[in-house]
């Protein structure tokens, strides 16, 4: 019991830190209530500045990408027991983030910046619908998996963790990665953009399109549901007229 407990804590503070992190970037991106944030002031020195900056987004990519494959999951498993795994990864992934908040060097130099009172309302709206679908897609695809609570919970009350079915709820239906949809769209909903501000987009949107590519050779591997899905659903600009008829939906 004192172990299932130990690993229920550890995955509950994992996600705590997660929660915490990830909504400090969010206003971080948005310029919300923190200084500083990515549209701050300049570095003097703009090449050691775009060095520290593409390190650090190379670093969180590299890392979200290793550790989400297959073959290092089998590999870790040998340190990190499997009910673990996931809030381990959601932990890496919060400390790499927090890293490059923390160590985020702005470049200034803005590049448009929306003045109108209505174009700017559009655009914080945009924000927020961006982050908002990110949530719900979350949430749609089961949150408490996604970010490792339902394992841990699972070992606690000592019973066996099930993969989940595979199924394609109301964002999924329309596109295949309405979280990374939703990211997007709050990466490049700004009412101002500096050069900072578009360089972190155009890394993280370079990294998605990647990334998704990556995930998407597992996902066939591991689910044969999925190679029908993926003719029938675009991956990111929604069709909402297309009927999904993918068995298991």
């Amino acid at each position: 019991m004192y172990k299932r407990t130990l690993t229920l804590g550890y995955g509950v503070l994992a996600y705590l830190l997660f929660f915490g992190v990830f909504n400090y970037a969010i206003m971080f991106i948005g310029n919300i209530l923190v200084s500083p944030s990515l549209d701050s002031t300049g570095s003097s020195d703009l090449g050691l500045a775009l060095l520290i900056d593409n390190a650090l987004l190379t670093a969180f990519a590299l890392q979200h990408s290793i550790m989400a494959r297959p073959a290092f999951k089998r590999a870790s498993r040998r340190i990190i027991p499997e009910p673990l795994e996931r809030s381990t990864y959601v932990l890496v992934s919060t400390l790499m983030l927090a890293c490059i908040v923390y160590f985020w060097q702005p470049l200034g130099g803005v590049l448009w910046q929306v003045t109108d009172p209505v174009a700017v309302g559009i655009l914080y709206s945009l924000f927020a619908l961006g982050w908002g679908i990110l949530f719900l897609a979350s949430f749609q695809i089961n949150h408490f998996d996604l970010f490792g609570l339902r394992q841990v919970w699972l070992y606690f009350r000592d019973k066996p963790y099930t993969q989940l079915a595979f199924k394609t709820p109301w964002l999924y239906r329309h596109m295949r990665h309405p979280l990374y949809v939703g990211l997007m769209i709050g990466l490049w909903a700004a009412p101002t953009m500096t050069v900072a501000h578009l360089v972190f987009a155009l890394l993280c949107t370079t990294y998605i399109f990647v990334g998704t590519r990556l995930e998407e050779k597992d996902l066939e591997n591991d689910l044969p549901e999925y190679r029908q899905y993926k003719r029938e659903v675009p991956m990111f600009v929604p069709n909402i007229r297309r009927k999904v008829t993918v068995k298991g939906v």
